[in-house]
């Protein structure tokens, strides 16, 4: 598949939805306006890519909504510079969002068959995250900690302890919440011990799952 001009012309429609919806951070829209999300998908999907909607990807996973996508990026705060966690790499579209923003990403993901896949899809498109990882997102990624940031695009029945560990303070946790439906949840680290919570409402992710590689 090619990116063309139609192509550029729906993504920048479905950036007026998205300011429509709310979003204001005209990096995140400048992101959503430049990266060919249909390449992301395949390709009996491609004419579906522009609509504010998620679908279905390899593993029983989903590439998330374009909404959901700029709604968690714009409340990361993210700068350049900025060293961001991401939890579920999936179909690789949330990290080219981070990476369009100068972030330095570090991503994790369970499932073989789609590590194996967007890694490669990296190689093709020039993406290049700091680091792309098979492995237990629940861990996180003590190693490389801490981190400006971390955003999980899984559902989590609860906050995993070692990912608030990982927070630089002043650092933001951005994560959904819950068994069905998620809340989608911000923590800022305010120190070593103290955590400020904000909650954005309902979301419905794929879950999180712990030990499950």
């Amino acid at each position: 598949m090619k990116d063309t001009l139609k192509h550029r012309g729906m993504r920048n429609k479905l950036a007026e939805v998205l300011v429509d919806k709310g979003i204001t951070s005209p990096q995140v829209l400048s992101a959503i306006k430049t990266i060919p999300r249909h390449l992301f998908m395949d390709s009996s999907f491609e004419g579906h890519a522009y609509q504010d909607k998620a679908f279905p990807i390899a593993a029983d996973q989903t590439i998330s909504q374009p909404y959901t996508v700029a709604f968690q990026t714009q409340l990361l705060g993210v700068r350049a510079g900025h060293k961001i966690l991401e939890i579920g790499t999936g179909s690789g579209y949330q990290t080219a969002v981070l990476l369009h923003l100068k972030a330095k990403v570090y991503t994790i993901e369970r499932q073989q068959e789609l590590f194996k896949k967007t890694k490669l899809l990296f190689g093709k498109m020039g993406y290049r995250p700091k680091k792309t990882i098979f492995g237990d997102g629940y861990k996180g990624l003590p190693e490389d900690a801490p981190f400006d940031s971390i955003i999980v695009t899984a559902g989590a029945p609860e906050v995993p302890k070692a990912l608030m560990s990982q927070l630089k303070i002043g650092g933001r946790l951005v994560i959904p919440v819950g068994i069905d439906d998620q809340i989608m949840t911000l923590y800022i680290r305010k120190s070593e011990k103290e955590f400020e919570m904000h909650q954005y409402g309902s979301f419905r992710f794929v879950p999180l799952l712990e030990n499950k590689n």
